[in-house]
């Protein structure tokens, strides 16, 4: 059996919606199929501090691909960052401060949280149960650092009008109510090829998993994408194999259907 390279989206793929768990039968699949020789890496678009929501399965963890592939890492190593020209941050932060949108700002190290309407911790803290938007530091603090990404809270309609003033940027919405602007080049696609480049894994033997649109480019890109039953239609369409959904055991059921477990 050939071993594969396994990249996980965190919230809605590992992580359930509505326990802000991982499923049982997720630990349960990811432990076996380490067992059987294949390597479990993450991709988010969370950046890594407030990744605070995989203690169960941190032990099975290889690599990282994280801020919709703008910083990936294995340990202490760093496979590839890449930042948002500053001139593009400026614009945005900017914006942001004339329109009264939340934004948070994510530096090579620290975070900065502009939340003017209660957006962020509203859909933040409330509902996705992230746990450290309190270690935010001030606006200056971070804009001193590399920008590798600002997530902007506002509209789909808003977001094609902005992205057309920032064409080195891109953008990945994985919610209704916000999305994550990263460089150009900077998605969980060319996360996963970095990493597999980095580690010399072919990447016809790496598998993605993922349920929003910030997905598409590693389902597309990657040997084999898996999309959750609970994923955006769009998504589906562009899978190669469509699992139940995260509440319903759709990694278990995956990695059963491909014989890695």
């Amino acid at each position: 059996m050939e071993k594969y390279a396994l990249f996980f989206d965190i919230d809605g793929t590992l992580v359930s919606f509505k326990t802000h768990q991982i499923p049982p039968s997720t630990i349960l699949a990811l432990t076996q199929a380490k067992a059987n020789g294949h390597r479990v890496f993450i991709a988010t678009g969370r950046p890594p501090v407030i990744i605070t929501n995989l203690g169960a399965i941190h032990h099975l963890i290889d690599g990282y691909v994280t801020i919709n592939g703008a910083l990936c890492f294995i340990g202490d190593e760093t496979v590839r960052c890449k930042a948002i020209s500053q001139e593009e941050v400026r614009l945005v932060v900017s914006d942001a401060q004339e329109k009264n949108y939340g934004v948070i700002v994510i530096g090579e190290k620290d975070m900065a949280v502009l939340d003017p309407q209660g957006e962020v911790d509203r859909i933040f803290r409330q509902e996705l149960a992230v746990e450290n938007l309190s270690e935010a530091k001030p606006l200056d603090l971070v804009l001193g650092q590399r920008i590798l990404q600002l997530t902007t809270f506002f509209t789909a309609d808003y977001e094609c009008e902005l992205m057309a003033r920032i064409p080195n940027s891109t953008s990945g919405r994985w919610h209704p109510a916000f999305t994550d602007i990263t460089a150009k080049g900077a998605d969980k696609g060319e996360g996963i090829l970095a990493m597999a480049a980095h580690l010399g894994i072919d990447p016809q033997y790496t598998m993605a998993f993922g349920d929003g649109g910030n997905d598409t480019s590693m389902i597309r890109t990657a040997g084999v994408g898996v999309a959750m039953g609970n994923a955006l239609e769009s998504l589906k369409q562009e899978a190669d194999h469509t699992t139940t959904s995260v509440d319903e055991d759709g990694i278990l059921n995956a990695l059963r259907h491909f014989g890695l477990v």
